[in-house]
This record gives structure tokens, sequence and C-alpha cells, in this order.
């Protein structure tokens, strides 16, 4: 049988209904119709179909791993990671308005203006019998205006109380970590249950690629940060620099999480 109707007739042999397993498992009603027929279009791409299939084989007590392997062999072997970016919105960087410098050009304009205007005013006004003031008119003084500043340190805050380039990188999705950008950062994973997770440095190198078996514990260690891709973000508790954050997600829950690695500019 394909792995479409395994998942069919474990879900129907359990006595439920593509809604109730929907509900447990948190994935959509018609996503599983889809999948149950074969159809792993609406996945949005083999990594997230593995982790779907997973999820419900575990839900129905089949061998997930066996199905995910049978997917694979099926789908051209294990997808690359999906790229966070390509699923959470990140953080957006402050945009910090430049300080434009003096524009002394407009105004030596204004007052080159304000004496013409001044001038003709009071040679307009001296006609008649009243009697022509011949006093010299003095200009009036030019507005002063605050010296340019000078442009901010690089590396240090445009303005007071702007992060700088060294604050310390915060996952939205998975609370904060004490870790600054640059620094090495020491992460120690346990797997409550079996479960397969990808590591890799700041630089791209792969650090792990596997399934960290049930109550077993690993760390890793990476200057400048670290990139984690997890298959079943329930199933394992973390620690990075000693601070617990427990576990990244959701149960059968497919994510990627960066602790102490720069995010690019969104695009």
């Amino acid at each position: 049988m394909s792995i479409g109707e395994v998942l069919a007739q474990a879900r129907q042999s359990a006595g439920l209904t593509v809604e109730q397993l929907s509900a447990r498992a948190c994935i959509r009603a018609t996503l599983i119709h889809a999948i149950e027929r074969d159809d792993f279009s609406l996945c949005g791409g083999d990594f997230y179909a593995r982790g779907h299939v997973r999820n419900l084989a575990r839900i129905l007590g089949l061998d997930a791993e066996a199905l995910v392997h049978e997917f694979d062999e099926l789908h051209g072997g294990v997808p690359l990671p999906v790229r966070a970016a390509s699923v959470f919105q990140a953080d957006r960087p402050i945009k910090i308005r430049e300080r434009r410098s003096p524009n002394w050009t407009l105004a030596m304009a204004v007052a080159l203006t304000v004496v013409v205007v001044f001038g003709v005013v009071r040679t307009m006004g001296g006609a008649g019998d009243t009697p022509t003031d011949t006093r010299p008119v003095a200009a009036p003084s030019l507005p002063t205006l605050p010296p340019p500043s000078a442009p901010p340190a690089p590396g240090a805050p445009a303005v007071p109380g702007a992060p700088s380039a060294s604050s310390a990188a915060v996952d939205p999705a998975h609370g904060a970590a004490s870790v600054r950008r640059g620094e090495e950062v020491v992460l120690k994973v346990r797997a409550e249950r079996s479960s397969r997770l990808s590591v890799k440095d700041a630089k791209g190198r792969r650090l792990f690629s596997g399934t960290l078996k049930a109550g077993k514990t690993a760390q890793w260690k990476a200057k400048g940060g670290m990139k984690v891709v997890f298959d079943d973000a329930g199933a394992v508790l973390l620690q990075v620099n000693g601070e617990k954050l427990g576990a990244p997600g959701r149960s059968g829950q497919s994510v990627e999480r960066s602790y102490g690695v720069p995010e690019a500019n969104p695009r």
C-alpha cells in the first residue's frame, strides 16, 4: 500500500474522522485528505511533507521513521532544510532617519530676499511730504544655525537609546537567549523522545545531522552562533549558554531556530 493508503487505513481502524485527526495533529483537514490520496503538493515542499507524515504516523500508532524513510525513497532522498525566513516573519531592523546638514545656500537666499524687500519698502514709503530717512539701512543679521553634527562613529548608536550592533540576538518565536553576536554559543539538546535534527554553525558548516535517541543529551559549540532545524520541535528541551529555553515548538512541528546568528536583511 502507498503512504496515503496506510495512513487512511490506520485512521479508520482507530475510529477517527479526518476532522478529529485534524484537531489532534493541528493539520488542516483538506491537507489530510490530500495526503491520504498521496497528494503532497499542498504541504509546501518535501521538508514539510515529511513532518506531516511523521506527525500523523505517531498519532495513529504507526512506525513514523519507516513511513518517512519510504517517503524519502519515493521523493529523492532527505530534503534540504528550509530557511526560517520563508516561514516566520523576522524582526525588521530599526531605520534611523539620517540627520541632514544645514542648508546654508537656502539660508543665504532667504536673508538676501529679506534685505531687498526691506529696502524697496523703505524707498517707496519715503515718497510724499514725509522727509526721507537717508540713514543707511542695516542689513538684518543672518539666522544662527547649529553647526553640522559629526556622523556617529562606526558601531555606535545614531540616537540615544538605539540598540547597537552588539545587542543580544533574540529569536521572537522562541524567547530570548543570552547570546551576543560573534560570541561562542554552547547548545545542549536533550531528547524526550527520538527526534531528527540538523545543526550548522554561522558559516553554514554542518555540525550534526541525524536522529537523537530518546533520553540522550548532545552538546555543540560554535563561534558566532548556530542554526538548528528540528523535525519534531516538541520532542526536545534546549539550553543555550546554560540558559534553559524548553522546547523550541509544538509536538510534531518542523521549525528552524537561530542562536547568536545575525538575521539577513528582509527581502
